[in-house]
């Protein structure tokens, strides 16, 4: 790779000498004013820009999610922003704790226009920009430092002038490239401009600071971000933007490092669109608080109906795995994964319970989900999905979660050998639906395959605690025979009653078992909650050794007994048993 034709940032702009770093000892502790620039800086990234009706769509969402500031387009570039603009000024267009952001060149006839759709808008912000970093000024704008600073200062003149007494207008500057600026011509434009507006506490002006494109790793712009915060006159009278892009992959950290520097706001689009790789993400750096305990002050509790507006407007999708909204970005398909996150939310579960409280209402500690997904909008359907990378932790938990049927720990381990033949068979995702096909075909179906079966069967409590069995076993190659056994449940007496020996008439046992070659070694059942409108059912599961070889069967009944009987049938005829006549 040819990296020598590259100058690392070091030698591209001029940083503070020795800065004294504060930032990296800093935490963010709330949110900061956010601006959502969808509508002008995301709108001109966009191959087809929204039509007025995208553009309103967009801005009722912005106004839903809580954002107070609203960048609404650039009125002078184009009939379709002018317009927007105008809507504003309709009476009740605009909430009233919500103002709207224009944006403007530094050139009189822009700013003329800009205000000129102004006119009636109870209250805005009106930004200027300019280039100011060395390369833009020799090859775009020709001009020095000095003249660069007097077209702003024209600029901000006509601006303060076409304002008059609005009280409602307040001023906001953007050295564009601020990154790739000096940072003494940085202060000297800022600073003059600051006092030609004559900013004060009630009536500040925004100063903005973009990484344009970003050119250095996050820690660099923040040392830039800190230096300006200490040497910006009128500090109290100065709201210290950023407009981070992400032309490195970094414009999150970026912000992130920024708020600790020092700056109070930050522009951005939601889920990122922007010009090259994107402005920065609003929706990440807001859960990225959330997930801190920090009020992010934005409503994001329906993240994918947030994301299906942005994805019509923009005509864009938002990946898959975006850190928030993407489609897979809770979901987890590996096995190790999946068994930690089953266990996460079995134990959140229960400290619910033993706390009295809501799952919602009690700290969030579940292994690999660092966000609980019921706080944007999510079920937990998506959270674990089967291919052939998955194990049984996250089969069982699909079964119990989306079918009730709660597996015992060597049925899981057998059923997942199932499901993986089936997805390395097929090379694709296994949904919760077809793992419950799966599971009935291969361990309740055989139940209903003949031979054997058990007929005119009772199970009876004969005690608190105790139960017999009693029925006729009937197979196709001998007579039906009786069988009964008991237990402490019905499913344990089924298991005794298939397992027994018969005694001679002088009480001695001759090993010939009602099922010859059968024993039951594993057993167990639970109940399985009721769907809407439906009736409780019962679920047992047995695993038998015929042969030498461990067979499970299942069953799903009315009643613990039915369940049982269905479930011992199931694991014989699974494992091809032959059950002898009497005699």
């Amino acid at each position: 790779m040819p990296s020598h034709r590259y100058l690392p940032a070091h030698r591209r702009v001029g940083l503070p000498a020795a800065p004294v770093r504060q930032w990296p000892g800093r935490r963010i502790e709330q949110a900061p004013l956010w601006v959502p620039v969808d509508l002008r800086d995301g709108n001109q990234a966009l191959a087809e820009p929204m039509d007025p009706d995208r553009k309103q769509l967009m801005f009722d969402l912005q106004v839903a999610m809580g954002f107070k500031e609203i960048e609404v387009g650039y009125p002078s570039a184009s009939r379709t922003d002018f317009d927007f603009v105008r809507r504003l000024a309709v009476p009740g267009a605009l909430p009233e704790d919500v103002t709207p952001v224009v944006f403007t060149a530094a050139r009189a006839d822009l700013v003329e226009r800009t205000f000129a759709a102004l006119a009636g808008v109870p209250r805005a912000v009106v930004h200027l920009y300019t280039a100011t970093a060395p390369l833009w000024r020799r090859l775009v704008l020709g001009r020095d430092r000095a003249e660069v600073r007097a077209l702003v200062e024209d600029a901000a003149r006509l601006m303060a002038r076409l304002a008059g007494d609005r009280p409602g207008l307040r001023f906001q500057f953007s050295p564009e490239v601020f990154n790739l600026t000096e940072p003494d011509f940085v202060l000297e434009v800022c600073n003059g401009l600051t006092a030609l507006w004559d900013a004060d506490p009630a009536r500040p002006v925004v100063h903005n600071l973009p990484a344009t494109v970003e050119i250095a790793t996050p820690d660099v712009y923040a040392d830039q971000i800190e230096y300006a915060h200490r040497h910006l006159d009128r500090r109290d009278a100065v709201v210290l933007s950023v407009h981070p892009h992400n032309d490195r992959g970094t414009g999150v950290a970026c912000a992130e490092l920024a708020l600790l520097a020092g700056a109070q706001r930050v522009e951005g689009c939601l889920f990122g669109n922007g010009e090259r790789t994107g402005n920065v993400d609003l929706v990440t750096l807001a859960l990225n608080l959330h997930t801190q305990g920090v009020d992010p002050m934005l409503d994001l509790s329906d993240l994918d109906g947030i994301r299906a507006v942005v994805e019509y407007c923009n005509r864009l999708p938002v990946p898959g795995r975006h850190p928030y909204a993407g489609d897979l970005v809770h979901t987890a398909y590996s096995g190790t994964h999946q068994d930690a996150i089953k266990k996460g939310l079995e134990a959140h579960a229960r400290r619910a319970a033993e706390a009295g409280l809501p799952p919602g209402r009690i700290p969030w500690e579940v292994p690999y989900l660092p966000i609980d997904p019921a706080d944007i909008g999510r079920d937990y359907e998506a959270v674990i999905r089967v291919n052939s990378q998955s194990g049984k932790g996250g089969i069982a938990y699909l079964l119990l979660d989306r079918h009730g049927l709660d597996l015992p720990r060597g049925l899981r381990a057998d059923f997942s050998l199932v499901v993986q033949d089936a997805a390395d068979g097929s090379g694709r995702e296994v949904i919760a639906e077809q793992l419950g096909a799966l599971f009935e075909r291969e361990y309740l179906a055989p139940a209903d395959a003949a031979p054997p079966a058990l007929t005119e069967w009772t199970a009876t409590e004969t005690a608190p605690g105790r139960y017999e069995f009693r029925g006729v076993l009937r197979h196709e190659d001998g007579p039906a025979r009786e069988v009964r056994g008991s237990g402490g449940t019905p499913l344990a007496a089924v298991a005794a009653a298939l397992a027994a020996t018969e005694e001679t008439a002088d009480g001695a046992a001759d090993g010939a078992a009602h099922g010859a070659g059968i024993s039951v070694d594993q057993c167990a059942g639970h109940g399985i909650e009721p769907r809407p409108g439906g009736e409780r059912e019962h679920a047992a599961y047995v695993r038998i050794v015929s042969g030498g070889r461990g067979v499970w069967g299942a069953g799903r009944a009315g009643t613990p007994a039915g369940a049982a009987v269905r479930a011992v049938l199931a694991a014989v005829n699974r494992a091809g048993a032959v059950v002898p006549a009497a005699g």
